[in-house]
């Protein structure tokens, strides 16, 4: 095998961040779009970027862990790639050798009968294909040679380390473990038969030409303990895997010999499935280990994405089905090694084939908040973000000020996502996640809603919270709660909490509270007025409001529409109302409470990705696409709020080079305003003391960057946007 001679990096440096040097010889990729294949590298001109971005490369750090060597190509694409092109130092660890049934062909692979099965075979060649993919992504040549090395992370394993010569801040580990080799039929030899214990220890499969020494066997605390390990080495500023809480097919439970194994369908994969869990338990001992600074964590789709309408524009999939035929070794390229130079299984069929629906999409487990930016009493602004687990908080020194000190800790522990807030009419807030609890000799899997609620302000002025309360889960069953969605809440003009959530069975579950306390059980809203059956099958990603009326409104995105419900008097639990007519959302949907009782909905196009704007007047009653925004790609929610008198509106989202685009909407959306600050999760916007907008988001290096307007108005330009604590640092906007 090509490229095995020992790397240049000494092993005291192995999984260490590399230095400045090499950082800056690969940094000017980042400035660089998505395009399709057939278009020119070129630099975005329209609209101008600023010169740099607001955060700095070296400051962060990748972490992805998946089943299979093509889960990231296909899932986390196009953040991958973005990550990798800023010059971040990028680590890819691979759970499985995906060897499957070793038979490197695809349906139009020529002479397919003639090519043998060999699984160690197929495994080099996935591992080769991965290598030229990443390698293509890192420096624009999809030849450029690895070093290949055994490491051990935990006493007596050794694992591949494939370090990328030109760019040795880009590597990959894979422990080679076996993969369940189906799907979803039950099989104990599997991750999943690891993790639920119908199997004691999970074999390797030793790919051909690989310098491990030996095959061995994984306990599940081992797994747990040698990507803890990578955890500890690596320390990631983001850490992104596979869904941990993925949907159920509607089909009968399977049945197998050991009850273990048995139970719900799931449209993803179960080796993806449990590679999630593993990871999360993973960070959950290393963040009880470490001291060091607290990791993002994003959690992506997999194949429950062929169920889901498209999420990225034309260009980005053409991009990412570019890549992974590269993987697929569709061009037939030689790399020198007889085992196979990528998977053929793949090929060139990304974009077209079988596998078309997760090219043309990506989308969060988490569908972020709208509401994570809220004024406080006294009107100073408060952010709130979730870093290794626990909520942390970042206020404005004074109101109106834009500048912000933080992060202070909020408490929490294992939640997920983004946290959506709420002010009291009295000027307190209210917090609001989602967090899954691991299993334990005492403890199911399962998941659970938690609330937190502002008690004062500390000494510092930030503010200060209670403990986190449970507030439990529409379905008691553990299993079942798993897919439980992530919260949105609304409070109503006499003080009353509304929370809304995402059910298993795709439906919404309500829960209220007297000024967010002696909360009502959990129930189920009705289902659409136009809906078949009771539960319109909704997708997480709902948002809730009050409007000017006190009505309480709440949306959500299905794969057909957007679903609308409203109450029907002031401060009460909503009802359905009639069909919105609009189409399909490619994400998550918005609400803004404008002027006269009128709502709208923000949220992308299936499709295109392009932002538009609906809006309900309360004299009409029904819904209509008021706005188009010009189209800049991007997926994931967009998030949207008053600024200003009347029906005016700020509206940020993220755009295809993963950076933040902030626009003004009133009658029609005006011209985006570009800010290069790659990021995580959804941006956040908000108006000030001073009437000016003011847009928040969380940096891939974990600090909080934040951008205003110069002065109130439509008209005003937004001035640079700087790092919370730093004294003016960061990039234009």
């Amino acid at each position: 095998m090509p490229g095995h001679r020992p790397s240049r990096i000494s092993r005291r440096r192995l999984l260490q961040a590399t230095g400045g040097g090499v950082l800056a010889a690969t940094a000017c990729v980042g400035g660089w779009t998505w395009r399709s294949p057939e278009e020119p590298a070129t630099r975005t001109e329209e609209p101008a970027r600023p010169a740099r971005p607001a955060a700095d490369a070296r400051n962060q750090t990748f972490l992805h862990v998946v089943a299979h060597a093509d889960d990231a190509l296909y899932f986390m694409n196009p953040a991958l790639e973005q990550g990798i092109r800023s010059g971040a130092r990028s680590v890819t660890v691979c759970l499985t050798g995906g060897e499957s049934d070793g038979h490197n062909a695809g349906k139009e692979t020529p002479g397919a009968d003639r090519l043998p099965y060999n699984r160690a075979d197929f495994a080099r060649a996935r591992t080769n294909g991965l290598r030229a993919a990443h390698a293509l992504m890192a420096t624009g040549d999809a030849g450029s040679p690895w070093d290949l090395e055994a490491v051990s992370l935990l006493p007596g394993f050794e694992a591949e380390l494939h370090t990328l010569r030109e760019a040795p801040q880009n590597q990959l580990i894979f422990l080679e473990l076996v993969e369940a080799r189906s799907v979803a039929a039950p099989r104990a030899t599997s991750l999943r038969g690891l993790w639920l214990g119908a199997a004691g220890t999970l074999p390797t499969l030793r790919p051909t030409g690989t310098p491990v020494p030996a095959a061995y066997r994984y306990t599940r605390d081992q797994v747990i303990g040698t990507l803890a390990a990578v955890l500890g080495r690596v320390r990631p500023t983001v850490v992104r895997t596979l869904d941990p809480n993925p949907v159920h097919r509607l089909a009968p439970p399977q049945s197998a010999p050991d009850p273990r194994l048995a139970g719900l369908r799931y449209f993803d994969h179960q080796d993806h499935i449990a590679s999630a869990y593993f990871a999360q338990a993973a960070l959950a001992r290393h963040w009880g280990q470490e001291h060091g600074r607290p990791a993002i964590v994003e959690h992506y789709l997999g194949y429950e994405l062929g169920e889901l309408p498209h999420s990225l524009d034309t260009g980005a999939a053409r991009r990412k089905a570019r890549v992974l035929a590269v993987y697929g070794w569709s061009d037939g390229r030689r790399c020198g090694d007889p085992a196979g130079c990528g998977d053929r299984k793949v090929g060139d069929t990304a974009y077209r084939g079988a596998s078309r629906d997760w090219t043309r999409s990506t989308r969060l487990r988490a569908p972020g908040s709208n509401a994570w930016i809220r004024p406080l009493r006294d009107g100073r602004l408060a952010a709130f973000a979730v870093l290794g687990g626990r909520a942390y908080c970042w206020t404005e020194s004074r109101p109106g000020s834009g500048r912000f000190t933080g992060p202070a800790p909020v408490g929490g522990e294992l939640l997920q996502g983004q946290i959506h807030a709420v002010r009291h009419p009295g000027g307190t807030l209210q917090l609001f996640a989602a967090r899954t609890l691991l299993p334990g000799p005492h403890t199911a899997h399962r998941r659970e809603l938690l609330t937190a609620r502002q008690t004062g302000t500390a000494r510092t002025g930030a503010p200060v919270f209670g403990r986190w309360e449970p507030l439990g889960s529409p379905d008691p069953d553990p299993l079942r709660s798993l897919e439980t969605g992530f919260p949105a809440a609304a409070v109503a003009p006499d003080g009353t909490v509304h929370v809304f959530v995402r059910t298993w069975d795709g439906g919404v579950a309500h829960r209220s509270g007297p000024d967010g306390r002696r909360w009502t059980p959990w129930r189920r809203l009705e289902g659409p007025v136009t809906a078949l059956k009771t539960s319109p099958h909704i997708v997480d990603g709902i948002d809730a409001c009050v409007d000017s009326d006190g009505r309480v409104h709440v949306v959500a995105p299905s794969g057909r529409t957007v679903h609308h419900w409203v109450s029907k008097e002031p401060g009460k639990p909503p009802r359905p109302a009639a069909a919105t007519g609009l189409p399909e959302a490619a994400g998550p949907v918005s609400l803004v409470p404008v002027a006269d009782g009128a709502v709208r909905a923000v949220f992308r196009r299936a499709g295109s990705a392009q932002v538009l704007i609906a809006e309900r007047q309360r004299r009409l009653g029904g819904w209509r696409v008021s706005g188009r925004c010009a189209p800049v790609g991007g997926y994931g929610r967009v998030a949207a709020a008053p600024a200003g008198p009347g029906d005016r509106m700020v509206i940020a989202a993220r755009d295809d080079a993963g950076d933040v685009r902030v626009a003004f909407a009133q009658d029609a959306p005006e011209r985006w305003h570009a800010g290069r600050v790659p990021h995580s999760a959804a941006p956040g916007v908000a108006e000030d003391a001073a009437g000016r907008a003011v847009v928040v988001a969380l940096g891939n290096d974990g600090r909080l960057y934040t951008a205003r307007q110069r002065a109130a108005g439509r008209h005003a330009p937004f001035g640079a946007w700087t790092q919370a604590g730093s004294r003016g640092r960061g990039g234009g906007a």
